[in-house]
């Protein structure tokens, strides 16, 4: 395993901002894994697990630790009662995955395709897209606990997934080094065709969509959003969608009508689980006064997706962070809404 000292962490990233690791090293193997947590003890090194990079903004400062850049590839199947199960590296790329699934037929991770990062990072957020989220296919994840470097592997039902959320980003946040993530995908499932795009493209066609044609148009809709990374579009150097979409309790969805009729406007909104009501954080913004393709500077709003803040060219991770408390200070003064980012944010004092 090669330590290697004052490493660029931007061009590891695909917002590209940044300073440097203090030191790095890449893990392609459990027992790597391993000695690079031991590594990180030994020298009292804060650490940093680094997949993708789609996900996360590094400070400018850099990251005054060991950054662990998760390469842990393979994967292995099996049959467990009609279903396959996926036993997957955490270093593995997503999407070639979702791939693969799509052409042995399985329909279980088809709506996730075209999101850009790792394995590994996928149960942490608990990814989703047009109306699916991961953890319906997640069995189990393989993990080495910190605490005392036991290797255990933690079923489905223990992570406690919700939206864009599970114990590796909340009450056990730091406590796992992911290796590896279980999938558990069926030949009889259909994918739900909800999200307003996908509904209307499918519609006009006779007789139901096959699951490469389903993949298609989701990536085509992604890429007509900028939000598949592309070296040539500016656009997708972002860290995707950068705010969560909120959930209100009853009495804040009331505010937000009040505030919007003001406006003259009416809220989107989906129903959420015990009465909340989910609204689209893209409309909050548009509505505030951020709309698609406004530019401050080297940093601005994609032209595409009004959710992604964008680095134009040699903007630095302070005028990201400035431009998105900008934003979460004007749609709270507009809308009583404070917004939530979805990135991780590393070597900041506060995020």
């Amino acid at each position: 395993m090669q330590i290697q000292e004052n490493v660029p962490l931007a061009p590891l990233t695909t917002l590209g901002v940044g300073g440097n690791a203090r030191y790095l090293v890449e893990v392609r193997s459990e027992p790597e894994a391993r000695e690079a947590l031991s590594l990180a003890s030994e020298r009292n090194l804060p650490l940093f697990i680094l997949g993708g990079g789609s996900n996360v903004v590094i400070g400018d400062r850099g990251f005054a630790g060991l950054v662990l850049k998760m390469s842990i590839r393979g994967l292995e199947e099996e049959w467990e009662k009609g279903d396959r199960l996926f036993w997957v590296g955490a270093g593995e790329p997503w999407d070639p995955f979702v791939a693969r699934t799509v052409a042995e037929g399985f329909a279980g991770l088809v709506l996730l395709s075209g999101i850009p990062g790792t394995v590994g990072g996928t149960p942490i957020q608990n990814v989703g897209a047009y109306g699916a989220e991961v953890a319906t296919s997640i069995r189990a994840v393989r993990a080495i606990d910190r605490r005392d470097g036991c290797i255990v592997e933690i079923p489905a039902a223990a992570c406690s997934f919700g939206y864009r959320r599970s114990i590796f980003n909340t009450e056990k946040n730091g406590r796992y080094l992911l290796l590896a993530v279980c999938y558990s995908l069926s030949k009889e499932e259909n994918p739900e065709l909800g999200y307003p795009d996908l509904r209307s493209f499918f519609s006009r066609r006779g007789g139901p969509p096959s699951l490469p044609e389903i993949r298609e148009e989701v990536l085509r809709i992604r890429r007509a959003k900028a939000m598949v990374v592309l070296a040539d579009e500016e656009d997708s150097r972002s860290a995707g969608s950068f705010f969560k979409n909120p959930v209100l309790e009853p009495a804040a969805w009331v505010e937000l009508q009040r505030r919007a009729e003001k406006l003259g406007l009416v809220p989107p909104s989906y129903p959420a689980d015990d009465g909340q009501r989910k609204v689209p954080a893209a409309w909050l913004l548009e509505n505030s006064g951020f709309p698609k393709g406004l530019h401050r500077g080297s940093v601005g709003i994609s032209r595409r997706h009004a959710l992604a803040i964008v680095n134009r060219g040699g903007a630095t991770a302070g005028e990201i962070v400035a431009f998105m408390e900008e934003i979460k200070r004007t749609v709270e003064a507009t809308f009583a809404i404070r917004l939530q980012p979805e990135p991780v944010f590393v070597g900041f004092d506060t995020p």
